[in-house]
């Protein structure tokens, strides 16, 4: 949530996003924002984490998954981040549990920014994941590791072109070495502070595709009032996403949003207490 006071970011324990990060295992009393990191395996994911973070971190597994979580913290101009190392994966299509935790986190945890690890050497493949989480979400970071390679194979990569096309901010890194790192943080506090203003690249279709991504995202919000971004809902469905499907169909996606509602009247009932304070 915002102080109006200070126009900063302060924990809250009764916000909304936090009832959902809480539901994932997420305990976040001493951090004021909250940022994903995902990717390819092998982009330098884990670089990158380890970098942000040092050793102030530690590993688990999800609630009811045996899939691996890590998660860290670290301080930049007097904010504390908590950051969540995703499983590597290739894609958030839920082929895998390794695809549906991390496209779970981004779209019901609603973390403030996600960084996209993506390899330098191999940029093509790795964007198709890039334009996956922009559909979920618009707070993204794109973060083109292992420059050094890039450098060393001849090969040029146009960052600020990237950018430009994807319509969110990219950087240039080698963490191995620390390059790179500085900026990424900078990037990442100015993209949750709403400094950059990101307009993620998006396929839009034909008219009547979105046409029929309008009425059926008008259909799940009538029936799941509050529920993050309906419109994927409504692509994945139109696409024969079985996991959606079933999420939709089983009350899972219910319960989510249920939690949201519940953590929204707790915080509206703080409020009020402590504004006839």
């Amino acid at each position: 949530m915002f102080n109006k006071a200070t126009m900063t970011k302060t924990p809250c324990e009764t916000c909304p996003a936090n009832a959902q990060l809480a539901q994932m295992g997420l305990k976040l009393e001493k951090f004021d924002r909250v940022v994903a990191l995902a990717g390819n395996p092998n982009t330098g994911k884990s670089t990158v984490f380890n970098a942000l973070t040092g050793l102030k971190q530690h590993t688990g597994n999800w609630p009811g998954k045996t899939v691996t979580r890590a998660e860290g913290g670290y301080e930049f101009n007097s904010i504390s981040y908590k950051i969540v190392d995703l499983p590597g994966t290739y894609s958030l299509l839920s082929a895998s549990e390794d695809e549906e935790v991390a496209r779970n986190f981004i779209l019901f945890g609603q973390p403030d920014c996600t960084i996209v690890v993506t390899d330098a050497t191999a940029l093509e493949r790795n964007l198709n994941l890039v334009l996956q989480v922009m559909e979920i979400t618009n707070s993204v970071v794109v973060a083109v590791n292992l420059m050094d390679e890039a450098r060393r194979k001849g090969l040029e990569i146009d960052v600020r072109s990237l950018s430009r096309d994807l319509g969110v901010p990219a950087v240039p890194m080698a963490a191995r070495s620390g390059e790179g790192i500085q900026t990424l943080l900078g990037t990442v506090a100015e993209v949750c502070e709403g400094t950059i203003n990101t307009k993620p690249l998006r396929v839009s279709g034909t008219p009547a595709f979105q046409q029929a991504v309008s009425q059926l995202a008008g259909q799940i919000q009538q029936v799941y009032p509050g529920v993050p971004n309906a419109r994927w809902l409504a692509i994945r469905l139109l696409d024969g996403d079985a996991r959606v499907q079933e999420a939709l169909l089983n009350g899972e996606i219910a319960e989510l949003v249920a939690g949201q509602r519940r953590a929204e009247v707790q915080f509206s009932r703080k409020m009020a207490v402590q504004g006839r304070q």
